[in-house]
């Protein structure tokens, strides 16, 4: 065997350990890495499984305890079964401030036999408006699926059970901003949005339907953990710096098999591109002229 050939046996075992879910270890707890931040009433546990429900009174919400810098986040959901019309159930890393990053998933309910619409949108200094929406190739309230967010100092990916669906590059070498200097904590949320989550906001929560409830299980998050009492800064020296996993060269960038699965998504299941919508952006966004993503 070639001297290449052993290179790339050898990438591909780092990729498989670094960037897979390991799925031999226990995932931690809930309560471990999480607390609830908004109606704590509207959360029942059942082993390690979470409920989290919105009705016509609340929606409801958790947060990560700590904050991070780079890292992957992992979590398994099942999401609102039967009539989910008018509900968004969201998973996002986000920063603070008005200058903030955001790396969302937002699961968009709809109408009983319609499939859910997942959208994926990224915030750079306060900055989003770069949706993305596509339907998933199975029914995401049957069971449990996983949802990651892999972010380095190359790239951040989005992922459902590790197919990566979206890729944000680092183009900071042609001028574009890239979030690398704030520390993020990882939410979820369920709410009400009938003004605009299904089909445009014509279809409406139907409220006897309610309570309309998300589960989740199997909380993973694997990053820099970040000092509350220590400015973004150093902390986003430190954790540059850090010599973690996600950082190591062979995640700079997806691999072929990888780019592969990201085209077949992108072709078969990608219903909306900002990067395409020229009512909305006359003029290409700059970001949009160098990768795909």
């Amino acid at each position: 065997m070639s001297t290449s050939s052993y290179s790339m046996i050898f990438l591909a075992f780092a990729l498989c350990v670094s960037f897979c879910v390991n799925n031999v270890n226990a995932s931690p707890k809930f309560d471990e890495l999480f607390h609830p931040y908004w109606a704590p009433d509207h959360f029942t546990f059942d082993g390690d499984a979470v409920n989290m429900k919105l009705d016509n009174y609340s929606g409801a919400g958790f947060s990560s305890k700590s904050k991070y810098m780079f890292g992957k986040v992992n979590i398994q959901i099942k999401l609102v079964q039967g009539d989910s019309a008018g509900t968004v159930t969201a998973f996002y890393m986000s920063s603070d401030g008005p200058k903030h990053h955001e790396f969302d998933f937002e699961f968009l309910g709809n109408t009983t036999g319609e499939p859910y619409i997942v959208q994926t949108n990224v915030y750079v200094n306060g900055v989003g408006n770069r949706e993305q929406r596509m339907n998933l190739w199975f029914d995401p309230t049957k069971d449990f699926h996983t949802y990651s967010l892999l972010w380095n100092q190359r790239q951040v990916v989005f992922l459902v059970d590790e197919t990566p669906i979206r890729v944000h590059t680092n183009l900071e070498h042609k001028g574009i901003p890239y979030p690398k200097d704030q520390p993020m904590g990882v939410y979820s949320s369920i709410w009400n949005a009938d003004d605009w989550a299904t089909q445009g906001g014509r279809v409406k929560t139907d409220w006897t339907h309610a309570p309309f409830v998300a589960t989740y299980r199997a909380f993973e998050i694997d990053g820099c953990e970040c000092a509350v009492t220590t400015a973004d800064a150093d902390n986003a020296k430190r954790c540059a710096n850090s010599g973690g996993w996600w950082d190591q060269p062979v995640l700079s960038e997806l691999n072929l098999h990888q780019n592969h699965q990201l085209i077949w998504v992108r072709s078969n299941h990608m219903i909306y591109d900002y990067c395409s919508d020229t009512a909305r952006f006359p003029s290409v966004p700059v970001e949009c002229q160098h990768h795909r993503h």
